[in-house]
């Protein structure tokens, strides 16, 4: 099997689940370093692309983790839209679907932030005010803080289904691996999607309280989480295990980036699988 991909979709996934490895890799990296006391940072995903920025070939390494990016929001919407990854039209499928639309819609944006730092359209602009100025744009509408509060349970309920999943143990399902191999992908991915659900805990909370007080300065994404570790009793402790959770999460992308099961329409396909998708719904 050719695992750089079939057709055009499924290289442009494959680069996006790489893309989106590296990434968690360098925010779980940083992260543990800063728990450990060794200069690092516990920040989010773009203060990791900024970091990249700043270093050797930076506007050159960025640009790529763009394209990676885009490429994996491409396959995210497609996927969620055409059913590729056959979850089906029952309840549980189409939240998950829905779920996976909004990755899409998150990796484009980060995609959009790589691309202007690599264009030199961002390099002076401040990161983590995004989400703020989302949540005060989304208040202020009708019904604003009941929309705020339902995105919080909707964040949280994604956190739970990320710590079922690493509880289940449900990992390794679509990866082309043997056994042997499975053996130490699994606990990896386990203790990836642990982290990531823990972290998604927090950011609902944060999302919840922000309705609650209808003040958008309340939200705050992950590194407002890795923050609200550290501030506990034995945070540091507490930062390093979440940490080292997103750097397994992100070595796991790079594996799924080579060896996962992808059965993507081609790009002059996917008008037909949009088809057939919407006529599962009759």
């Amino acid at each position: 099997m050719n695992r750089l991909g079939r057709n055009t979709i499924e290289r442009l996934a494959r680069m996006g689940f790489g893309a989106r490895g590296i990434v968690y890799c360098i925010v779980g990296g940083l992260a543990l370093l800063a728990a450990l006391g060794q200069g690092g940072r516990a920040g989010d995903s773009e203060s990791a692309i900024r970091w990249v920025f700043l270093g050797p070939f930076g506007v050159i390494l960025v640009g790529l983790i763009a394209l990676g990016l885009f490429g994996f929001a491409t396959w995210r919407l497609v996927e969620s839209v055409t059913d590729a990854d056959r979850h089906g039209t029952s309840a549980k499928g189409i939240v998950v679907r829905l779920a996976h639309f909004g990755s899409g819609i998150v990796a484009a944006g980060l995609g959009i932030t790589a691309a202007s730092l690599a264009l030199g359209l961002g390099r002076s602009a401040g990161g983590g005010d995004g989400l703020q100025d989302w949540t005060a744009w989304l208040l202020a509408k009708p019904f604003g803080p009941w929309l705020v509060g339902l995105i919080g349970l909707g964040i949280i309920g994604g956190g739970i289904a990320f710590l079922v999943k690493a509880w289940k143990g449900d990992v390794t399902d679509r990866l082309a691996l043997d056994e042997a191999h499975c053996r130490w992908v699994k606990p990896l991915g386990q203790f990836g999607y642990g982290a990531r659900g823990i972290a998604f805990l927090i950011i609902g909370g944060f999302v919840i309280v922000a309705a609650w007080y209808q003040a958008s300065s309340e939200v705050k994404g992950l590194a407002g989480a890795f923050s609200a570790l550290r501030s506990q009793p034995y945070g540091s402790v507490l930062l390093g295990i979440v940490a080292a959770g997103h750097l397994a999460f992100g070595v796991y992308g790079l594996i799924q980036a080579w060896y996962r099961y992808i059965d993507a329409p081609d790009l002059d396909e996917t008008d037909d699988a949009v088809l057939r998708a919407a006529r599962s719904f009759q």
